[in-house]
């Protein structure tokens, strides 16, 4: 697979880095002595982050050979995958976190301590989740696990310093010091996804992030994501990236894995998912600014690709 060209592409991909955003769902401070063995429950449309800030571990994700992180070193999990944190490669399965006696010193952060009376390490563990659709699909495109050692940063000491800055602000929580290490946790998954993406990764050169770099399909997902409401068909599409309608849905389909108005439809939905979680907003506006003709043609697009009713998540919010 060739390398990601550079150029326009660059920048529609630092577009979207720019315009991630994330809701920091949990923190956890965890103090573990050997042996010990943590769960990590699976959570939708989320990312987890394990930072070693003392002492080792091995994680686990279904499917791949245990990972071992070191002190300073980062590990990704996207695809909301449960797995497992463990102090020996071979232990079984340990507790939920989740149902573990922990002492919280706020709604979104706590301590943990867990264990024996063996050697000891100590983790910061967050989960954040995306609402919005371009973070979705980058997510998407991202590997089972995401590890960055902390001993082969190549791009700069950025991603030290927000490791060791946030390390500071959960060890010793002060007030405001929540908020503040969420901000960082934020800056660290974006640095983290940032430093892969910049590698010589060839997994970065397919799929959704291949197509965003080409120069005709790349033009017509950025004119999608910022126009999702405009009357787009497949011919007006095509005219956007200066190709026959055939050959532009075939390499459409190539490079993104769906043809081009299937993925139009996910990406409005995508939208008014996070908009009716967001904003006081009612399905008719939404379906009226998404360019549906009728209420009930967006109910049935929004339920068959979200799962549910746009009604009950406007529920749910209320």
């Amino acid at each position: 697979m060739d390398r990601i060209p550079r150029g326009e592409g660059q920048d529609r991909l630092a577009r979207v880095l720019h315009t991630l955003r994330m809701r920091s769902t949990f923190y956890c401070h965890a103090e573990l002595g050997e042996p010990w063995a943590l769960e990590m429950p699976a959570i939708s449309n989320s990312v987890s982050f394990h930072v070693v800030t003392a002492g080792s571990c091995w994680l686990r994700v279904p499917g791949a050979e245990p990972l071992e992180l070191r002190a300073g070193d980062l590990a990704l999990v996207p695809h909301g995958l449960g797995h497992d944190l463990l102090s020996a490669p071979d232990a079984r399965s340990g507790p939920r976190v989740d149902l573990l006696p922990q002492k919280y010193l706020s709604k979104h952060y706590s301590v943990l301590q867990h264990g024996g009376s063996g050697r000891a390490s100590q983790l910061i563990c967050g989960v954040v989740t995306f609402d919005d659709p371009a973070a979705r699909e980058l997510m998407r495109t991202l590997p089972a696990v995401l590890f960055i050692g902390g001993d082969t940063f190549t791009a700069s000491s950025t991603i030290r310093d927000t490791l060791r800055l946030m390390a500071g602000e959960l060890s010793h929580l002060q007030p405001g010091g929540e908020a503040v290490a969420t901000r960082l946790a934020d800056i660290l998954v974006v640095q983290a996804i940032r430093a892969w993406l910049t590698s010589s990764h060839d997994d970065a050169a397919s799929g959704w992030l291949r197509a965003l770099h080409d120069e005709r399909v790349g033009r017509v997902l950025e004119a999608i994501h910022e126009n999702p409401g405009d009357e787009w068909n497949l011919e007006g599409l095509a005219q956007l990236a200066t190709m026959s309608r055939s050959s532009f849905s075939s390499r459409f389909t190539e490079l993104v894995g769906e043809a081009p108005i299937a993925y139009l439809t996910r990406w409005r939905m995508n939208v008014a998912h996070s908009r009716l979680l967001e904003e006081d907003v009612t399905v008719a506006r939404l379906a009226a600014e998404l360019g549906y003709q009728s209420e009930a043609a967006f109910n049935r697009a929004f339920a068959r690709i979200i799962g549910r009713s746009p009604g009950s998540l406007r529920r749910r919010r209320a």
